[in-house]
């Protein structure tokens, strides 16, 4: 697969040269101990944000929460929200992505999806215009790496994302195409994706819903986060219960194949917006949980692994949202006794990391989780996308105590499927209609999805040798 005889391999490598990038693997992504000292110097002049060549090594979850010149941490940032907030007595945990470059973790996803394009010569980083398809960060991760490396990137997304995720691509993006609708509309972005291809042909399409890299990362660098932070903290009678994670690329949900590689009794709960339950009832509809796209079940998704669908109505989001954000908000939560090191990190939730937190409540009520059980999610990314979703509502229909109590404390096991084997086959099979009907993909790939054992694995194990390949490269930079 990775040929450095290729001549694009190396105009590749000579590129990046000049620019003075090298490529991240793996291992360092996993395990920031392992970037070479030097490197770790030179980042403490570098901002966070910054379209830097070196901020590449800070993609990872152990970045110490700072904006200037941070290291690195042992274990990554969380928030752990309390009995009190969450109204379960389970430890219900969130990975924040808030502390990535472009503050979302989906820079390491994109970064993944790169990075053997790149080393393969299947991109040409001069001559080609990388293409990232998105309802959400996605884009924007692909927009920021493809900056870093010096290739043209094109952002498509639907129209009625929020204004800052606009702002920020259109200073950071080489063009940006907008669809029509919103994160419900994933057809519209795919239709568009292949009129580029009719339109242009240097253009090199990164579709995190069937990019097995995208699932890879997580499979390789979030599972080993999770599981480095549960062996950190567990208690000598706590348990992982489970793993809940929203569906949109499925993406994320390749950490739980890992985890439960270790961990066979792990759950894992799958959240969609229940305005639009695909998984849940093969439904359409449209929602404002910003991130998730829907209508349609993700070629890397593996269903066989997934053990609960959990409808998350948006409308708790947002009154959620407002109650971790607005002013009476905050002020109703001390008046409950929520400690103040708690509600001054309930920023770090995005829309999509308070429906994570709703299903992990969700999941915990449904099984009746006690003390002892540990619950993990992510915070996908922080309120810092979405100010202008707040200035859209009127704030004196806010009730405070009534975000609380009736759409935080009062979320109900509603809208649940415990899955049973033909639940999940009737899930799989829904990838027909997107993938074999609509873009190309084989039916003969699908029925080895579900029927051959060996196929994920497959997958699993290619990025035993993809760590080898980017030294060899950097080597030739």
């Amino acid at each position: 697969m990775f040929e450095f005889t290729n001549d694009v391999v190396k105009d590749n490598a000579k590129f990046l040269s000049n620019r003075g990038v090298t490529l991240p693997t793996f291992s360092e992504m996993k395990n920031p101990c392992n970037i070479p000292e030097p490197i770790k110097l030179m980042l403490k002049e570098v901002e966070l944000d910054a379209v830097h060549p070196l901020n590449l090594y800070r993609i990872t979850w152990k970045n110490e929460p700072v904006k200037l010149g941070g290291g690195f941490q042992l274990l990554p940032n969380i928030l752990e929200f309390p009995p009190e907030l969450t109204g379960v007595k389970s430890r219900i945990i969130g990975l924040s992505g808030k502390f990535f470059p472009t503050g979302a973790h989906k820079v390491g996803s994109s970064l993944a999806c790169l990075i053997p394009r790149i080393i393969s010569g299947e991109l040409d980083l001069q001559h080609n215009f990388a293409v990232w398809p998105s309802t959400g960060n996605f884009c924007r991760g692909g927009a920021f790496n493809s900056a870093i490396m010096g290739c043209h990137s094109i952002s498509v997304l639907p129209e009625n994302m929020s204004k800052e995720r606009f702002d920020w691509l259109n200073n950071i993006s080489g063009e940006v195409i907008t669809t029509l609708g919103s994160e419900s509309n994933v057809k519209e972005i795919y239709d568009r994706v292949n009129q580029l291809r009719m339109e242009r042909n240097n253009v090199v399409v990164f579709n995190q819903f069937c990019d097995f890299w995208n699932y890879l990362w997580h499979y390789e660098v979030t599972a080993s986060t999770f599981l480095d932070l549960f062996n950190s903290i567990k208690g000598d009678t706590e348990r992982f219960a489970g793993i809940c994670l929203s569906s949109g690329s499925s993406g994320t949900l390749g950490c739980a194949d890992a985890i439960k590689d270790v961990y066979p009794s792990v759950k894992l709960a799958v959240g969609e917006a229940l305005q639009c339950p695909t998984l849940l009832m093969n439904g359409y509809g449209e929602h404002t949980i910003e991130g998730i796209g829907d209508k349609h079940v993700p070629w890397i998704h593996n269903v066989r692994n997934t053990d609960m669908i959990v409808g998350i109505d948006d409308n708790h989001c947002k009154e959620i949202f407002k109650l971790f954000n607005l002013p009476a908000g905050h002020e109703y939560l001390k008046s409950i006794g929520i400690n103040d090191s708690i509600i001054q990190k309930l920023n770090w939730c995005g829309i999509s990391g308070i429906a994570n937190l709703c299903l992990a409540i969700k999941f915990s009520k449904y099984y009746e989780l006690t003390s002892n059980d540990i619950v993990f999610t992510i915070l996908t990314d922080s309120t810092e996308m979405y100010q202008s979703k707040l200035l859209e509502e009127d704030y004196n229909l806010f009730d405070a105590q009534i975000a609380y109590l009736v759409f935080l404390q009062g979320l109900k096991t509603d809208y649940i499927d415990e899955l049973t084997y033909k639940d999940k086959k009737r899930i799989h099979n829904l990838k027909y209609y997107t993938w074999v009907e609509q873009q190309g993909m084989s039916v003969e790939e699908l029925d080895r999805q579900w029927h051959d054992p060996h196929y994920w694995k497959k997958i699993q194990l290619s990025t035993k040798k993809i760590d080898e390949s980017i030294q060899e490269f950097n080597n030739n930079i």
